[in-house]
């Protein structure tokens, strides 16, 4: 390692939070497409994607070239002290891009944690009820009442503690776990009536404000949810007067081939919480959803210093033109596609990969140890860790630590593609097993 690696690396560790995680330590001087170029001139493959906010890929040039121009006329004027347009021009967009045929308002914020944690206040105001229901698996942010929402102890909730009252986890069907005697059908239908008994069993849904869901649960490990269960849980809440929440934070803007996963289960969620790639990587939230809902807290009661600000706002308009312009839907389908065919030709030779799944471009595997066929969290911290010191960015998730995911720009070429799954290749025949049991 050089001398200007070594210097970051101590000052890093001199000067930064510990409970900060950094999965590569190298220091990034500019970034490209799907291409990082660290400060010794390394470059890295990123199939991180910066946790799935850059689907339009690092600097577009479209982005950056607007907001040179926007730079100049004003940095952040505070929309609630005076409007600017691009504030406007957003809500308006994004209302109608969201699924839908019901009038719509949005309000724009910072992060996804807090775009959750508003529309959970949205819920509790306009139901007059306090209970939230999350998912076992699913994750929702780091503040304390979407932590408390989040399934996963570590790292995300050990030693955080009192957690926020009236919140409830209930069962989300992941079909890797079924048992052997079931078929697909008959599992999902014993998940959808574990739901209804959690609605016996924990809550009453008379106390229920909102049911916040993942249409793909993320950091749980890219599940993806038979159709009918997330019909169920929709019909739940329109027989209880529950508002019925999509977390699209990870799974929008084109990261399933369609501009929003719950677009595959025909359903319009009452309110729908976005981020991550919205902005291209500039911090920047919305809760979007039906106006008499939005509208039911007063002004004043909603907001933020910083909420919608307009370079990022800027942003955010130009990525929803790329995704049309540049057929993102399109092309995460096809990334995607390709991706899971060379993962299940790298799983011919390595016996530890299980369960490659995908819904458009938002693909993981498991790996397991190959004689138990049990998660492997050690393995899998090893092939993320060689990944990385060979040059391709990559993540890890799942409750059990053994899930790798893949959330490469959509925009990447088949150029740094193919370079990335070489390196993925060569990482696997370094770190994972090398042969099929028998």
């Amino acid at each position: 390692m050089s001398e200007q690696f070594e210097y970051y690396k101590a000052k890093r560790e001199q000067y930064v939070a510990r409970g900060v995680g950094n999965g590569n330590l190298h220091v990034a001087d500019k970034a490209q497409g799907s291409t990082i170029t660290d400060i010794d001139g390394n470059t890295f493959i990123d199939f991180a994607g910066a946790i799935g906010t850059l689907n339009v890929g690092h600097t577009h040039p479209k982005i950056t070239k607007h907001l040179k121009e926007q730079l100049d006329k004003f940095i952040h004027p505070g929309f609630n002290v005076i409007m600017y347009e691009s504030y406007l021009n957003l809500a308006q967009k994004l209302t109608e891009i969201t699924p839908g045929h019901f009038d719509k308002k949005a309000i724009l914020l910072n992060s996804g944690a807090e775009a959750v944690e508003n529309a959970v206040k949205i819920a509790r105001k306009y139901t007059g009820r306090q209970a939230v229901v999350s998912f076992v698996r699913g994750f929702h942010g780091r503040t304390n009442l979407t932590m408390s929402m989040t399934s996963k102890v570590r790292p995300y909730k050990y030693g955080f503690g009192p957690f926020a009252p009236e919140v409830y986890q209930a069962p989300y069907p992941n079909v890797s776990e079924k048992a052997e005697s079931l078929s697909e059908a008959e599992y999902v239908d014993q998940v959808i009536h574990k739901l209804h008994d959690f609605f016996i069993e924990t809550v009453d849904p008379s106390e229920v404000a909102c049911i916040v869901m993942e249409p793909v649960q993320g950091e749980g490990g890219f599940i993806i949810p038979d159709s009918k269960f997330v019909a169920a849980v929709k019909q739940i809440c329109e027989d209880n007067g529950i508002v019925f929440v999509a977390d699209e934070i990870q799974t929008g803007f084109a990261r399933t081939g369609k501009t929003f996963a719950i677009e595959h289960f025909g359903i319009a969620p009452d309110l729908i919480t976005v981020s991550k790639s919205l902005a291209a990587g500039f911090p920047l939230s919305a809760v979007v959803g039906k106006a008499e809902i939005v509208d039911s807290a007063s002004p004043g009661e909603l907001g933020g210093t910083y909420a919608g600000n307009p370079l990022a706002c800027e942003a955010a308009l130009k990525v929803i033109d790329i995704i049309e312009e540049e057929q993102l839907n399109e092309k995460a389908e096809t990334l995607g596609y390709h991706l899971e065919n060379y993962l299940y030709t790298l799983s011919e030779k390595h016996d530890s990969i299980a369960n490659i799944r995908r819904l458009g471009a938002m693909v993981a595997l498991e790996i397991i140890d190959p004689k138990t066929g049990q998660p492997d969290k050690v393995r899998t911290g090893k092939i993320v860790q060689a990944a990385n010191q060979n040059g391709l960015l990559l993540l890890s998730a799942g409750i059990k630590g053994n899930v790798i995911r893949f959330l490469a720009p959509l925009v990447i070429t088949d150029e740094e593609l193919n370079q990335g799954l070489a390196i993925l290749k060569e990482v696997f025949d370094q770190v994972a097993t090398t042969h099929r049991i028998s």
